[in-house]
């Protein structure tokens, strides 16, 4: 990789040649969310490569907020999405919001209407969608659609002072009811709102449709590239009619790529991750089984990771679907030199070593990362009494099983060889607890070499082990469809994965009493952990599981 924090694609090179030929001076992009929903990892794409290409170049990103509908947009929201933006390792130059300009745009809508391109329709919401036709039937034309330019000022005037309810009137664009392009055929680009407004509370109640705003919003700030999602590109035509007849100074254009779709993982749709918060599936927008950025950095995602991924996926205009075992590899890649490699039992099954002395204790060395020996080595206690994983231990073993079962001997990791000897049972014939024996010659470290044994298993000290509570997740939603095919939010929700989030309570070294919210562990055989910031207290850490060790997925080489 290069030292650019963007790899080369389509609008990299558009932005060369736009600099190298004079037809701007500076790259400035922008980062427009709707602050309706928490940002999730599809954001991130767009995120990395709005910054990153300002980066790239020198240039300057804005982070814009697309607050034209009251109803669905909160002070929360704006501020998840200044963190996450943060927390990814950028910045923006300016921070802006729309309802900064919602002045300007009323005139720039005035003067539309004085140029004959804009109207006042009486007709509702449904009236509307019903007459602008066919994908092969041109629409209908509104019988108030030839109003004079004095009446049309005169009615948007008296919308904007409040004299009309939600819904009674909107401003249409004048283009072409016949357009082969639907976005053209008159589009609404403002309605009355009575709603308390997040950023101008009440101060308007008339506000302009996303497709009409965005564009000046652009112009405004003087965006050289607006860079949006491919589904936006049927609507490239209005953005660019607006820039035109509004006649900004600043000459926007608007580029478009694919979106970035994550094999098996949850629905990136914030009406569908909304339900899910507020129907309590979820434990906010930051549950780990949540796509959000702000769920998978309490998961326990870096930015580094996350940032490589969307470098590595790249930009195109071709729908694609990305393997989500693709952004496991980067944390686990960014991981494996950075956690610290101990010990967890996540099932535990007391082990008591008959022959170690009643009231003996020793403390052993152990590597902290056996791949990054600047991270050195700790000290762990060991005594009679220790707890190994119950998946270790099988009564009835089947062929090649090398962990411990009646007469097997074992490695202890950074300890001695145990033999099972004895199992003990409840009432209910279920295991309780193994009596082994160990060897005194063979402690990991003296260079032992009598004879060898095939398995080896985790374990913590009995004496001064941490209780602590594990937390492992399967995909929240079952058999994810396309959002295109379902029309009902029943139909998401009925598909929830009741088996999504398993608790578990087990124990870790001594050494992990103090973990923060946020930490990052290797355990021994289970994979990396995060530190939950929410849910871990004093002397009891919650840790959730980020991902497994191993996976058979490969980057492609070039």
């Amino acid at each position: 990789m290069d030292s650019s924090a963007t790899s080369s694609n389509f609008i990299k090179t558009i932005m060369e040649e736009d600099l190298a030929a004079g037809k701007v001076t500076e790259i400035v992009t922008r980062f427009p969310p709707e602050p309706n929903g928490y940002l999730h990892i599809g954001h991130a794409k767009s995120i990395c490569l709005n910054f990153g290409l300002a980066d790239d170049f020198g240039g300057r990103t804005n982070l814009r907020f697309d607050d034209t509908n009251p109803v669905k947009e909160d002070v929360e929201y704006v501020e998840s999405i200044k963190r996450d933006v943060q927390w990814l390792g950028f910045d923006w130059d300016g921070l802006f919001f729309a309802s900064d300009y919602f002045g300007r745009m009323y005139e720039k809508a005035r003067l539309l209407i004085d140029k004959g391109l804009a109207y006042v329709d009486d007709q509702n919401a449904d009236r509307i969608r019903e007459s602008r036709g066919t994908l092969t039937e041109p629409g209908i034309e509104s019988p108030f659609r030839n109003r004079s330019a004095e009446e049309n000022l005169a009615l948007f005037e008296r919308m904007k002072n409040g004299e009309f309810g939600n819904g009674e009137k909107v401003l249409r664009a004048k283009i072409d009811m016949a357009s082969p392009n639907i976005n053209m055929r008159d589009p609404v680009i403002y309605r009355i709102v009575h709603a308390h407004h997040h950023n101008t509370g009440d101060a308007w109640c008339i506000y302009p449709m996303y497709a009409f705003a965005h564009p000046l919003e652009d112009a405004f700030e003087g965006v050289t590239h607006s860079i949006c999602t491919l589904e936006f590109e049927d609507q490239r035509p209005f953005y660019d009619w607006v820039i035109e007849h509004c006649e900004t100074e600043a000459k926007p254009h608007q580029y478009e790529f694919s979106r970035l779709v994550i094999d098996k993982m949850p629905v990136t749709s914030k009406r569908k991750l909304k339900l899910l918060v507020d129907n309590g599936i979820v434990d906010g927008w930051d549950d780990p089984r949540l796509p959000t950025i702000s769920g998978l950095r309490r998961k326990g995602y870096t930015p580094e990771a996350i940032r490589h991924f969307c470098r590595e996926v790249g930009v195109s205009k071709s729908f694609g679907i990305v393997d989500e075992r693709m952004l496991e590899h980067f944390i686990r890649e960014d991981l494996k030199l950075k956690a610290l490699r101990t010990m967890a039992v996540l099932r535990p099954l007391k082990v008591v070593i008959t022959n170690y002395p009643e009231d003996g204790s020793e403390w052993l060395e152990a590597e902290n990362n056996a791949e990054n020996e600047e991270m050195g080595t700790r000290q762990i206690p060991f005594s009679r009494e220790i707890f190994i994983e119950r998946d270790d231990f099988m009564e009835v073993p089947p062929p090649k099983y090398f962990r411990l079962f009646p007469g097997n001997e074992v490695r202890l990791k950074n300890a001695y060889f145990i033999k099972c000897e004895e199992v003990v049972k409840n009432g209910a014939g279920e295991v309780t607890e193994l009596r082994c024996t160990y060897d005194p010659e063979t402690k990991s470290g003296t260079g032992f070499t009598g004879r060898k044994v095939k398995g080896t298993i985790h374990w913590v000290d009995a004496s001064q082990a941490v209780p602590a509570e594990f937390r492992l997740f399967e995909p929240l939603v079952q058999d994810e469809a396309e959002e295109t095919e379902e029309t009902e939010n029943s139909s998401f929700l009925d598909r929830i994965n009741p088996n999504s989030l398993e608790t578990l309570q087990g124990y870790v070294e001594p050494g992990m009493k103090e973990a923060a919210g946020g930490d990052k562990f290797q355990f021994f055989r289970h994979g990396y952990f995060n530190v939950d910031p929410n849910l871990s207290g004093p002397d009891r850490p919650v840790f959730n599981r980020i991902v497994s060790l191993k996976s058979s997925f490969e980057i492609p080489k070039a």
